[in-house]
């Protein structure tokens, strides 16, 4: 028993002593890949390629040889008779144009902005005037300046008088519905979340917690107002009432842009902070049509040619292999403990 007992208590030294080192060449290869980030690149791949094999593969799953053959020659007969009728025509048919597709899911720092400004310039340096853009939007809303900035990216779109569709699967609240009322359309699925007209701030205050005991604050200011409640401090009521006041004018321009964008709403009765489901805010004019992307997505198939849009960033060699460590140590710890929990059984 004293063998097992020593034997329990060196692989439970061995388990400390490995997984610390692992973690430590994990820190050092994630403050290298801090210094040396990656550089982001445009991915633009055909929506309508992949649907066509997608396509393709349920009918060979599904239909008979015999089937399959004579569904082939009924579609070669239908593209050349439309060849023929194009060849025979004096004036081609106008472009019904393309449709690009792109995707936003913010958080609440709106940090994926950064993203978006790149994938909204590359389209807008390739679209013509019958082209549209149709962004999947999915956000809870976030900080006033980040998803202000975002609803300003998508405004670029439509001062180019390029089609601005916005679809929403899931949710577009807050900030995020500050972003879908940009829209020419608004599409939402019947049980999303749409809304949320409102602004809201939050935070403690350890002030009585620091009296108690007994450590002092200072905090010093130029200006009446250039802080008006803290964490630290003790808030007094001048300072509420201002910061009440900011976040009343907040309201306001989120108020008039809503307003702006949409002007048949009726604003004093959507600006309420409340939500709505789809077809609820269908009622209330915050959408225009109930429907799915996936829907809208495979309408627009028929006629028009779609591409996906996607700004990311390359991973630096660094980064993948800071990913690797991290990976290595959970998998050896995972392993290493089971063994140990086996020894002292």
């Amino acid at each position: 028993m004293d063998f097992l007992y020593e034997y329990g208590l060196f692989i439970a030294k061995a388990i400390t002593i490995v997984a610390a080192i692992l973690l430590a060449l994990g820190g050092i290869i994630g403050l290298v890949s801090k210094q040396k980030q990656g550089k982001g690149h445009l991915e633009i791949s055909s929506l309508s390629d992949k649907l066509e094999s997608i396509t393709d593969f349920a009918r060979g799953e599904l239909l008979s040889k015999d089937e399959l053959k004579q569904f082939h020659k009924e579609q070669k007969k239908t593209l050349k008779a439309k060849k023929k009728e194009q060849k025979n025509k004096d004036v081609d048919e106008p472009s019904k144009g393309q449709l690009f597709v792109v995707d936003f899911s913010g958080s609440m720092d709106a940090h994926e902005v950064d993203y978006l400004r790149e994938e909204v310039t590359a389209i807008l340096c390739v679209t013509k005037p019958e082209d549209e853009v149709l962004v999947r939007l999915e956000s809870g809303g976030g900080v006033v300046h980040g998803y202000g900035l975002a609803a300003s990216q998508l405004q670029r779109i439509k001062d180019k008088n390029i089609k601005l569709t916005i679809s929403v699967d899931k949710v577009a609240a807050s900030g995020g519905y500050m972003m879908a009322c940009v829209a020419d359309h608004v599409l939402a699925a019947k049980f999303a979340i749409i809304g949320s007209i409102g602004v809201i701030a939050q935070l403690p205050n350890f002030n009585k917690l620091l009296k108690k005991s007994n450590i002092d604050f200072e905090q010093h200011t130029a200006g009446e107002f250039k802080r008006t409640l803290t964490m630290f401090g003790e808030n007094n009521d001048q300072g509420r009432e201002k910061f009440k006041a900011e976040l009343e004018d907040v309201h306001h321009m989120f108020k008039d842009f809503v307003q702006t964008q949409r002007p048949a709403l009726d604003i004093a009765k959507v600006a309420t902070g409340e939500y709505w489901y789809g077809i609820k805010a269908k009622e209330l004019g915050l959408v225009d049509d109930i429907q799915t992307s996936d829907d809208y997505i495979l309408a627009a198939n028929e006629n028009k040619k779609i591409y996906t849009v996607k700004y990311s960033m390359k991973k630096s060699l660094p980064e993948r292999l800071g990913l690797a460590a991290s990976l290595s140590v959970e998998s050896l710890l995972m392993k290493l403990w089971s063994k140990s929990e086996t020894s002292f059984r």
